[in-house]
């Protein structure tokens, strides 16, 4: 439970879901971790908050941990994002962008406006907070920068399972997905040789997080279709603490492929391996 001993994780979008697995599953190894998140306080309906989060892993890895509140949307805000996260406990040695935002709008409806909001929360700002970190990573001779991608980059079988529209309203936002998985490439390449290791993860499957509604009831009538957010945890530890270089792959084929097993976030308890079934009545 030290594999992430002395080193110190940004994770954005960490106030509940995948992003909050993440830090736990981090901290838990030993990590320091400043979680990101929009703001302080709740979101509207969705379940857990910042504090929430920094509470949470205080309590369970007594770990250092901090949170700090960022509208990624706004350029001048992340514009020093890292280093205000710096100051909490040093140099940041691995950077997981999590933090997403989405539309769900047919592509002929979707306006400028949400556009520009989803490639800036979803693009840009991984690759403004991967460049704020990478002259220290250069320095040190290390790093690692893990972007959350997801399956939406890809089109599709139309009509997708017994919902067609389902199929199209993601559109706009796995357009940025895509666009996150092409630029992750080619700066893992830039980068490799400086010892940073920049990739992509993306969930197998619907992980079904208080964000999820939308996709609740097709993992509700296909089960198989639905995956425990402790399988993308363990993914991106391995991705954030091994030598990859430039992948875009997704959470059960990564730990299959590397012969892992799944860990509770807490790392106290092996749960199994990468195909475990996903509690379907249970929200993160």
């Amino acid at each position: 439970m030290e594999t992430l001993a002395g080193k110190t994780a940004l994770i954005t979008g960490a106030s509940r879901g995948i992003g909050l697995a993440i830090a736990r599953r981090f901290a838990a190894e030993g990590a320091a971790v400043v979680l990101g998140a929009s703001r302080w306080g709740a979101h509207g309906k969705l379940k857990g908050t910042l504090e929430e989060a920094v509470a949470l892993i205080e309590k369970e890895a007594a770990g250092s941990v901090a949170g700090i509140a960022c509208d990624l949307s706004d350029e001048t805000a992340r514009a020093d994002l890292v280093r205000q996260a710096e100051k909490h406990f040093g140099p940041i040695d691995i950077i997981v962008n999590n933090a997403a935002a989405s539309k769900m709008r047919l592509p002929s409806e979707v306006s400028t406006q949400e556009r520009s909001w989803m490639f800036d929360v979803n693009v840009n700002a991984p690759i403004d907070l991967a460049q704020q970190a990478l002259a220290g990573m250069r320095e040190r001779g290390r790093g690692w920068v893990l972007n959350i991608s997801s399956s939406t980059a890809l089109q599709p079988v139309v009509p997708y399972r017994d919902s067609q529209v389902a199929a199209h309203v993601i559109c706009a936002y796995g357009s940025t997905k895509a666009a996150l998985d092409r630029y992750t490439q080619g700066l893992a390449h830039e980068v490799a040789a400086d010892g940073i290791c920049v990739n992509t993860l993306a969930p197998e499957n619907i992980v079904l997080t208080s964000g999820a509604d939308y996709v609740r009831d097709i993992a509700r009538r296909s089960p198989d279709m639905a995956e425990p957010v402790e399988v993308m945890a363990e993914a991106a530890l391995a991705l954030c603490s091994g030598n990859h270089v430039g992948r875009v792959t997704y959470s059960r084929r990564l730990l299959h492929s590397l012969g892992l097993q799944v860990m509770s976030l807490d790392g106290t308890t092996l749960l199994g391996d990468a195909f475990l079934p996903a509690d379907l009545d249970s929200t993160v």
